[in-house]
């Protein structure tokens, strides 16, 4: 595979598709909804050689890592990663909108994180892109506890916000688009945090422009991870936390975990300690996908990727 930077494979969702997924599971349901939905995946995923080569090289590496397919992957299990996919961004449009039975959402290890959102302590939370995160937000949102903000590398942050409003007027968390951590954008997070509020990056994209990463193991390769969240979290004082959502039974398991309390950064050891807090996210995303293998969203080569500020693995 040809090695591009996640940002110049331009994006396959499109709001009229989210529109068009939410219209006709309203008005047909879940299995004619399915009808019409596998014949478009299988033509994106004739007509799109590097979503079909990307994942099943991630497949080939879950496989292999933790067994967590239980054979070598081929052409079926791939077809079944892009209509994973397909599905669930039907079920973010169905949470945003309240129309996800949140009944079959279990939570794991939530304790620790919503006693810091009831004693008004904010914090950064690194997630994936990984199920059906807004089944997050929205439960948040319903239980009123905690107030988030999104960052997103993406310029259609601002029609995708506008989008999610139609849906659900009252909705309370933010997207916020951003093209590096400046000195700009850290000085507002830290007003929302100081305010109690948790800032959500994902810990599985490289920003836009070069900024620093290391390379650190995943799924048996070494791979790039952006050092933000934990250059955030170490600046800021304030706790870490990992968000996952996955398919697990009926519905979904939304996962939290404290990865630390506080990050350091000893002056003399910052790049052991930034690449040390990256594997230790590395591990425990794989962790997630060994229980969903489907469930990870990265159609591009991921292992790969050019353009990118990447220090030496150590």
């Amino acid at each position: 595979m040809k090695a591009r930077h996640w940002a110049e494979m331009g994006e396959s969702t499109f709001v009229l598709g989210i529109w068009m997924l939410y219209w006709i599971h309203r008005l047909l349901g879940r299995w004619p909804f399915r009808l019409c939905l596998y014949p478009v995946v299988v033509v994106h995923w004739l007509a799109r050689p590097l979503v079909r080569e990307a994942s099943l090289q991630y497949l080939a590496r879950v496989e292999q890592t933790t067994g967590a397919l239980g054979r070598p992957p081929g052409w079926r299990d791939s077809l079944r990663h892009v209509a994973t996919f397909a599905e669930t961004m039907l079920d973010k449009v169905l949470a945003v909108s309240g129309r996800y039975r949140f009944e079959q959402v279990r939570t794991e290890g939530r304790e620790q994180f919503y006693e810091a959102a009831k004693a008004g302590r904010g914090g950064i939370i690194i997630t994936a892109h990984l199920g059906c995160l807004e089944l997050c937000r929205a439960m948040a949102e319903r239980r009123g506890e905690v107030k988030l903000t999104i960052l997103v590398h993406t310029r259609h942050a601002e029609q995708f916000n506008r989008l999610l409003k139609r849906f659900n007027p009252d909705s309370d968390f933010r997207l916020l688009e951003v093209t590096d951590l400046g000195p700009a954008t850290a000085v507002a997070l830290q007003e929302r945090i100081t305010a109690g509020e948790f800032v959500v990056i994902a810990g599985d994209r490289v920003p836009v422009h070069a900024s620093q990463t290391v390379r650190v193991d995943f799924l048996g390769h070494a791979a790039p991870f952006p050092v933000g969240p934990y250059v955030l979290a170490a600046l800021f004082k304030c706790p870490l936390f990992l968000l996952g959502c996955i398919h697990e039974g009926p519905g979904y398991t939304i996962h939290f975990e404290c990865l630390a309390e506080r990050v350091e950064l000893p002056r003399g050891k910052r790049e052991a300690a930034l690449t040390g807090y990256a594997r230790h996210y590395a591990e425990r995303l794989t962790a997630l996908l060994k229980r969903s293998p489907l469930d990870w969203f990265n159609f591009f080569p991921f292992w790969d990727q050019a353009h990118v500020s990447a220090r030496p693995h150590q």
